[in-house]
């Protein structure tokens, strides 16, 4: 009998030690399930809400993007004049916003996702280091592109500076062998213009780089979801985010003063990255899994690497450069405006992240 009780005590300890180990696995995979399953889930139902999401998108997209570009038609949305800077500043909260209140966020969900592993996803803010090293790196592309540039456009260091370079470069090359008088303050300001060209430019690149990579993302989700629930202010929120953050980057493509050609190649990738990322998703939809480690690592990172060059690019190249420039710093009123539209449009943008 003695036996028999040491057996049964074995036993029910063996029982209980199995099921105090495997209690938490089974928990958290209930609990990474119960994250993306709920009772509002209907194929056919989000499928039509899918595709309205993918012609809107589409849409607001373009009209936010075209609206600055196309300002010659309304000469207030030109870029020397106070509504311009204003419509711009209301668009830079919006992206700061967009980096800080959803892009972070998402990243912070996926990679503190009870479906993966404890070790090391839940040991380290990847988030935020992701982010951290993306935001010194938009930094360093900043930095080294206008380097590099800045060296083109100096006559000493670019031998057919002469030739090619406009006649003001030319006149102050040849400065101790002409005998005419030269404008170094209209040379010097040509040089400056230019490199405040190269500058918008290089903004601009950069800042659609970030917002693509976000869009493929967001769009990807949407479209693997089932979820009309989710599906349906989503749609409202992205509509709202895409108009806005077009506006900013299609300011920006302005300043750059592209051709034709490249102003519509970025129109393109801006407009159709979202419904792509949608159609994406839903083409994928059978084998991708909101739920699986993989797709929660990749998307993870690629948020907060989207969300530190966001906002980087909102805090340096936009705000600052537009609130310790010239043109705000001698009218105060005009810059008080324009804090109070940065914080109408990050404000606006914070508040749809109860929705999405």
């Amino acid at each position: 009998m003695a036996n028999h009780s040491h057996l049964l005590d074995i036993t029910i300890i063996t029982f209980l030690v199995l099921g105090l180990t495997t209690l938490p696995a089974a928990s958290a995979a209930q609990e990474c399930e119960s994250k993306y399953e709920g009772g509002c889930h209907d194929k056919v139902e989000a499928l039509k809400l899918k595709i309205i999401a993918i012609f809107a998108i589409l849409v607001t997209s373009m009209v936010g993007i075209c609206l600055p570009i196309f300002s010659r038609v309304v000469p207030a949305l030109q870029p020397d004049r106070d509504l311009f800077v204003l419509v711009k500043a209301f668009a830079s909260g919006v992206i700061l916003a967009t980096g800080y209140m959803h892009v972070m966020p998402d990243s912070l969900d996926d990679l503190t996702s009870p479906c993966l592993p404890q070790r090391p996803w839940h040991n380290f803010p990847f988030t935020t280091f992701v982010a951290m090293l993306s935001a010194i790196f938009t930094l360093m592309v900043d930095s080294f592109s206008l380097g590099y540039f800045k060296k083109k456009l100096s006559p000493c260091n670019n031998p057919n500076f002469e030739e090619g370079g406009p006649p003001q470069a030319k006149e102050l090359h040849h400065f101790g062998h002409n005998h005419g008088p030269v404008n170094v303050n209209e040379n010097a300001k040509d040089v400056d213009d230019a490199e405040q060209l190269l500058r918008n430019r290089v903004v601009a690149q950069v800042l659609e780089l970030g917002i693509v990579v976000h869009s493929v993302v967001i769009g990807l989700s949407m479209g693997a979801s089932e979820n009309p629930c989710t599906i349906r202010p989503l749609v409202a929120a992205l509509c709202f985010h895409q108009l806005f953050e077009g506006m900013g980057l299609g300011g920006c493509i302005l300043q750059a003063e592209y051709g034709c050609k490249m102003k519509s190649i970025m129109i393109f990738f801006f407009s159709a990255t979202t419904p792509f990322g949608i159609g994406l998703g839903i083409g994928l939809s059978n084998v991708y899994s909101d739920t699986s480690p993989t797709s929660l690592i990749v998307e993870g990172i690629l948020n907060a690497v989207s969300a530190g060059l966001l906002n980087y690019m909102a805090l340096v190249d936009l705000l600052a450069s537009d609130f310790m420039g010239p043109k705000l710093q001698s009218r105060m009123k005009l810059q008080i405006w324009s804090y109070l539209a940065v914080l109408l449009g990050a404000g606006g943008m914070s508040v749809m992240a109860i929705w999405a």
